[in-house]
């Protein structure tokens, strides 16, 4: 299935999405490396669903707007697409940073939500839970440190990025500090919110997480009325390429 890019405005600003298939809609939202891995990881669902990836505000080939200041400003633009597209009925899905991102808009406005998954979501106060660092981790150790298997390490450190791609990444970096560099990867104010989500919530943690940890997972899960929990053996912090199988499976059967 090949995604069709397709852009619209929001509050102002040049946001850029990729779509394919029909049917209920799925709007996932990416982790700070951006959309490019995820589009052939789960490009499979587009035969039974609407499959939606933006670019976040101020990644990838989405504009920087001048309103963008804090993680609140996306989960706004984010709720403002629902209504420009009029989609209702969806299933609301983020990996890392874009979990952090889902879990905003749920709290605000849930409406036109049926379900919510995070995978890998920041977002809450770590507390006494040791979590890694993103912002000072090399390039090469982020690779490392991001997924569980080795040699799934060394054959993506083996690729090197083409120049358009490393000026991709060094842009999803900047915004990505701009988002989340102080505090480290939480909201403050989200944990007092998150019993407003009532719709069903599927929290999914690889069991080998190094950014965020399984015990950090485990303190989300608690915090959401209702919430299923389920772990990823063997898989570190990209389900996406490590277990795409089987987190396009937790998709469909959300």
């Amino acid at each position: 299935m090949t995604y069709e890019r397709r852009e619209i405005e929001i509050a102002g600003s040049r946001l850029v999405y990729h779509e394919a298939g029909r049917g209920r809609p799925l709007l996932f939202l990416h982790g700070a490396a951006g959309s490019g891995a995820l589009l052939p990881a789960l490009a499979p669902l587009a035969a039974c669903r609407r499959v939606i990836i933006p670019d976040h505000p101020g990644f990838g080939a989405s504009a920087e707007p001048a309103w963008l200041d804090d993680i609140h400003d996306v989960a706004y633009a984010y709720l403002d697409l629902l209504e420009a597209l009029d989609l209702r009925g969806v299933h609301l899905a983020g990996t890392s940073l874009g979990g952090w991102i889902a879990l905003e808009i749920a709290i605000r406005d849930a409406t036109r939500l049926a379900a919510l998954t995070v995978i890998g979501a920041s977002g809450i106060r770590p507390g006494d839970i040791p979590t890694g660092d993103l912002f000072l981790w090399s390039p090469e150790d982020r690779i490392r440190n991001l997924v569980a298997d080795p040699a799934l390490a060394e054959r993506l450190l083996a690729v090197p990025p083409s120049p358009e791609q490393q000026e991709v990444a060094v842009r999803n970096f900047f915004t990505t500090a701009k988002l989340a560099w102080e505090p480290r990867f939480f909201d403050p104010t989200l944990e007092k919110w998150l019993h407003r989500i009532r719709i069903p919530v599927h929290v999914v943690w690889g069991a080998e997480d190094r950014l965020f940890p399984l015990a950090y997972g485990q303190r989300l899960h608690a915090l959401i009325p209702g919430a299923r929990f389920t772990v990823l053996d063997r898989c570190g912090h990209l389900p996406h390429a490590e277990q795409p199988e089987r987190l396009r499976a937790l998709l469909e059967a959300a």
